[in-house]
């Protein structure tokens, strides 16, 4: 009994430091994306993605590039350009980099795992869409691009926002700031059940899993191991997507979890196959059959899960070649000493700040402000359900942790 409660004590305190270690990042993170919503438009988009397939990709990736990380926000505005003329291609780009090559995912996963998985993220999301690129013209899927188009054009017309003003003298005007205030309330809105279900097992699986599931799990990691044969990294790639099947979790919650499967021996292909799995999940899988219908939602599925195994096995032998592949030793995400006063306290304390100022302007200064939430994909109502009980039990979890640390122990 004594052990599980210690062990209830490290789990919660090592979820509450995840947290902490992060908070600024998400902090700055959303204000960017909220900023870019406000002031880049979705009208803007999808003037410009017309064109020339090449031109699209590039514009496609920009704008992923520049846009929200959440995959719910990001799966509404890939239809939304699809259906108004962008190519096939130029939307799975816009889907793709919005999912990984985000500037708020970026920040996290250098704080977790280090540079070398934030080159591997981007240049890997660059991968994802070639790969994609490529697969789409040898299958050229006509009919199936065709059969979704008529399936958008029953639904009724998509309501852009006015892009008629200059950003940039919208962006001298207090009223614009505060609606960058009640963006940024909604992407928290978004994702915070996500961040705190992600963050609650990453603290679990530290706490309660052993070394010997990981090893099981995922063939040949554990023990030090680093030099792995083709076949032992394929498997943790496949394995991976998997993982993150199971969990269901956003990309965002899902980066600590991430730095343990490293810390635990996984190979690097393993884990960042597990870290770009966030659009092969069931629930994804299913908003894109309600929108696309299933045939092309299942190919999409193929598309991204091939492209998925050809980027980290590209990236995994790319690094090794250059010597680049991260040392797991080097993730140290059970730390003792996660609040003492340092740079990540200054930071988080400024941000907190910042955040807010941001909420004070869209909510009460400038309550009257309107500004128009994005489309968001329809989710499923029992998995959201599911996700906001689990989110409420994992509060009760953190704090019955919490107590047992400091004041039973």
């Amino acid at each position: 009994m004594n052990d599980f409660l210690k062990q209830w004590g490290e789990a919660a305190y090592t979820t509450t430091g995840f947290f902490w270690m992060a908070l600024w990042a998400f902090v700055l993170g959303y204000i960017i994306s909220s900023m870019i919503q406000i002031f880049v438009t979705e009208k803007r988009m999808q003037k410009t993605m017309g064109g020339a397939e090449s031109k699209g990709v590039l514009l496609g990736t920009f704008f992923g590039f520049i846009s929200s990380s959440c995959s719910f926000a990001a799966l509404a505005s890939t239809k939304s350009l699809f259906k108004k003329g962008a190519s096939f291609i130029s939307s799975i780009a816009f889907l793709l980099a919005s999912t990984n090559l985000v500037i708020e995912l970026g920040i996290i996963i250098s704080i977790f795992l280090g540079w070398q998985f934030v080159v591997g993220e981007y240049a890997g999301g660059i991968l994802l869409i070639g790969i994609s690129w490529i697969l789409i013209r040898l299958i050229n899927p006509k009919k199936l691009i065709d059969k979704a188009r008529k399936n958008l054009e029953k639904e009724d017309g998509d309501s852009g926002m006015d892009d008629s003003k200059d950003w940039k003298k919208q962006m001298q005007k207090e009223d614009s700031w505060a609606k960058v205030g009640k963006k940024y309330k909604m992407e928290w809105q978004m994702v915070w059940k996500d961040v705190t279900v992600g963050f609650t097992i990453a603290g679990i699986v530290a706490a309660f899993v052993p070394d010997a599931w990981f090893q099981t799990l995922f063939i040949g990691s554990g023990q030090g191991n680093t030099d792995f044969s083709f076949f032992e990294i394929l498997e943790h790639i496949i394995v991976g997507p998997v993982a993150a099947f199971v969990t269901f979790i956003g990309s965002m919650g899902n980066i600590p979890l991430a730095a343990l499967l490293f810390g635990k021996g996984v190979s690097f292909a393993g884990v960042m196959a597990f870290i770009f799995s966030d659009l092969v999940v069931f629930p994804i899988l299913r908003i894109n059959a309600k929108y696309y219908g299933w045939k092309m939602s299942l190919f999409i599925l193929f598309l991204l899960f091939t492209s998925l195994i050809g980027a980290s096995l590209i990236l995994h032998y790319s690094f090794d070649l250059m010597s680049l592949l991260p040392d797991p030793s080097q993730v140290q995400v059970q730390d003792s000493e996660y609040f003492k006063i340092n740079y990540t306290f200054y930071l988080n304390l400024a941000f907190l700040i910042i955040s807010g100022y941001l909420i004070y302007l869209g909510f009460f200064k400038k309550k009257d402000v309107d500004s128009k939430m994005g489309e968001m994909a329809p989710k499923s109502q029992l998995l959201e359900n599911i996700l906001k009980y689990a989110a409420f039990i994992s509060y009760i979890w953190i704090a019955g942790g919490l107590a047992v640390k400091f004041l039973i122990q």
